[in-house]
């Protein structure tokens, strides 16, 4: 996969229909991923549910919600082969431009400590670290805290 341009990806809205190819990458790309029942939520409830196509096929998907003057960025998730390009960065850029649209003021996010790569891009895209949410992650043993990152918009 060589750079990526404007003109071998898309940005799409997620449907139920999507759900079978969202379900596979969000396995490949988690140790503990969401359920189908959380994802038809999301898209019933009116969030900002995404797909990041490449070459036509389905590689990832972004949900944030926006209320109250804030977004909250839910999940970003791709598959494996495909992580690394500059794909996950497209997503959440794409999210914040849809948060900025609906009048958000600040989006926050959760992250792994242990996910220093995710971690990493957030920070180049101007999210600090704001605090920390004690066991929220599943863990294979335990939970896993996570970090809270915000970005003024």
């Amino acid at each position: 996969m060589s750079s990526v341009t404007a003109f071998d990806h898309e940005i799409v809205k997620m449907t139920f229909i999507d759900l079978p190819f969202v379900l596979k990458i969000e396995r490949r790309g988690y140790t503990h991923p969401w359920s189908e029942g959380i994802f038809r939520d999301c898209i019933n409830s009116g969030y900002e549910c995404w797909l990041l196509t490449y070459l036509g096929k389905v590689i990832g998907h972004g949900i944030m919600t926006v209320a109250a003057g804030e977004s909250h960025v839910l999940n970003v998730c791709f598959h494996p082969e495909c992580q690394g390009h500059g794909f996950g960065r497209i997503m959440v850029e794409h999210l914040v431009g849809r948060a900025r649209v609906a009048n958000a003021r600040r989006m926050y996010l959760e992250v792994r400590p242990s996910n220093l790569i995710a971690y990493k891009l957030y920070e180049s895209l101007g999210f600090n670290e704001v605090g920390v949410r004690p066991n929220y992650y599943p863990a294979f043993v335990g939970r896993e805290d996570a970090l809270v990152l915000a970005m003024d918009l």
